[in-house]
């Protein structure tokens, strides 16, 4: 059970409207804040106790440079629409230095020997981390409207920094596509007859312009959970979408069996998917643009890991051999 102060700062941040994720990344981190300093109230503390924080974060935990920003941003978000104390724009901590690991990347091969073990009930959503690059929450909270079969696309709304943009969709998907959503609805026929079924969640901005978009087979998620469920925010019957941990372990799982040496998640066939569009012949902007980066020096990063081994250098102990 979480302390008064803590439902209050989780209440406000649902109060502003934000994602789900970002109220358990910050509450995770003002949590952490607290307990380093022995449970000591944030309103008694402030910039000396932020900094011993950051910095203890980066000499012990040895966090990368995302991490700790992230540490930063919500005790900013703390101190500022919390406490109303806001921090200094000069904090003095360690900053992190660590470098960023190169991305591992899958042949090919290796895709295909992947795709043929995996299980059949969870290989749609899993294709579309690997066909159209996106990331492991977007393909799960994608909702059937969100697909274009006239212009093989596939619409992404609020994505990573809360960006919007289209991905291509891989033709081969469309009748896969076709039978998910008519799975979806025959689920939708059976929920509506469900008196305590409330209608799929939607942010209220949303919620309050389609009022009737909630009980609509397009708002429905694409991949929708077996079991219906209650709402934690409101108690209202939902059919949520499936758990993005099942897609984790079923790539664990799968390119464990299959003898891959590589370390194989959900974010890996995203990689491989930028990696693969530029050994296609792929402009770097437009693998950007179907990432959704916002520079286009995160993309580069693939950049060097077609250059590893120096493809097209020839070893001179390859000569010395011969």
């Amino acid at each position: 059970m979480k302390s008064m102060f803590m439902q209050m700062v989780v209440q406000h941040m649902r109060n502003r409207r934000y994602a789900k994720r970002s109220i358990q990344l910050y509450s995770g981190w003002i949590i952490s804040y607290i307990r380093f300093h022995n449970t000591k109230h944030p309103a008694e503390m402030g910039d000396k106790e932020v900094e011993l924080f950051l910095s203890h974060l980066v000499n012990i935990k040895n966090v990368a440079p995302a991490t700790q920003a992230s540490a930063l941003n919500a005790l900013a978000f703390l101190y500022r629409d919390i406490l109303e104390k806001p921090l200094s724009l000069n904090l003095d901590f360690v900053a992190s230095r660590r470098q960023a690991k190169l991305p591992v990347v899958l042949t090919q091969d290796e895709v295909v020997t992947l795709f043929t073990q995996l299980p059949a009930h969870l290989k749609l959503p899993i294709s579309l981390l690997y066909g159209s690059g996106l990331r492991l929450m977007e393909a799960v909270r994608l909702r059937v409207k969100d697909i274009d079969f006239d212009y093989n696309a596939i619409r992404i709304w609020d994505g990573k920094g809360g960006k919007h943009r289209v991905v291509t969709l891989a033709a081969e998907l469309k009748p896969g596509l076709t039978r998910q959503i008519s799975m979806v609805e025959n689920y939708l026929v059976a929920d509506l007859d469900n008196p305590n079924y409330q209608g799929v969640y939607l942010p209220h901005r949303l919620r309050v312009k389609y009022q009737n978009a909630p009980n609509e087979l397009g708002w429905h998620y694409l991949f929708p959970s077996a079991r219906l469920s209650v709402d934690p925010e409101n108690k209202k019957v939902r059919r949520h979408h499936i758990d993005e941990s099942s897609i984790q372990k079923a790539i664990r799982n799968t390119a464990n069996a299959c003898g891959l040496k590589k370390k194989v998640t959900p974010h890996t066939l995203r990689h491989s998917f930028a990696t693969h569009l530029l050994q296609s012949g792929a402009d770097i902007r437009t693998v950007q643009t179907q990432l959704g980066h916002s520079d286009v020096k995160t993309t580069q990063i693939y950049t060097h890991v077609l250059q590893q081994g120096a493809q097209g250098v020839v070893s001179p102990l390859s000569r010395v051999l011969k």
